[in-house]
């Protein structure tokens, strides 16, 4: 699929009054600046590779959600356990259809990660990194990631397979990042 089509299918899930992005570049893997490029170029879950670079756990604060049948999308952001440093804006869509009813529950609860969750629940997964994109903050995204409007960070959209078949769709998007955490 093309990026900016998956994009915008993803965004559109929960339309705001003022835009999320300014714009959205897709740009080569290889051509991402660090630290971005060990946060976004991988095929982990996000939750892990904010944990690792942030040297602490994350915790999901959930902003909206749907759940259309068995599709569940949610808009949230990941923040340093225990703070209100927001290190990721995310938006997943989820077919239900692919997880035990105990994994369903946990994930419609909102009180883990999405990446925890298949981890502690041993999901068979695999991740496939669809785009690396450079973004530029509209008014929305720059409110969830406490930066300013116009400025730039990178993302990644993916696609989380469970037990072989395609049953998420993400847009991560990183907090802008230094060369050093806080």
């Amino acid at each position: 699929m093309n990026p900016h089509d998956e994009l915008y299918a993803l965004t559109s899930l929960f339309p705001d009054t003022e835009p999320l992005l300014l714009q959205a570049d897709h740009i080569p893997s290889a051509l991402t600046p660090e630290p971005y490029k060990q946060m976004l170029v991988h095929d982990h879950h996000m939750t892990v590779a904010m944990e690792s670079y942030h040297r602490c756990a994350v915790d999901v604060r959930v902003l909206q959600r749907r759940l259309e049948g068995d599709t569940y999308s949610r808009k949230i952001l990941l923040l340093k356990s225990g703070t209100n440093q927001v290190v990721q804006f995310g938006i997943v869509r989820f077919n239900l259809n692919f997880v035990t009813v105990e994994v369903r529950n946990e994930i419609l609860a909102g009180q883990t990660p999405l990446g925890r969750v298949l981890i502690n629940h041993n999901v068979l997964r695999h991740i496939d990194l669809g785009a690396i994109l450079k973004v530029t903050a509209g008014p929305c995204l720059a409110n969830h990631l406490q930066m300013s409007v116009g400025q730039t960070t990178y993302g990644r959209m993916a696609t989380i397979f469970c037990n072989h078949r395609p049953a998420v769709d993400l847009l991560e998007i990183s907090a802008p990042l230094t060369e050093t955490t806080e």
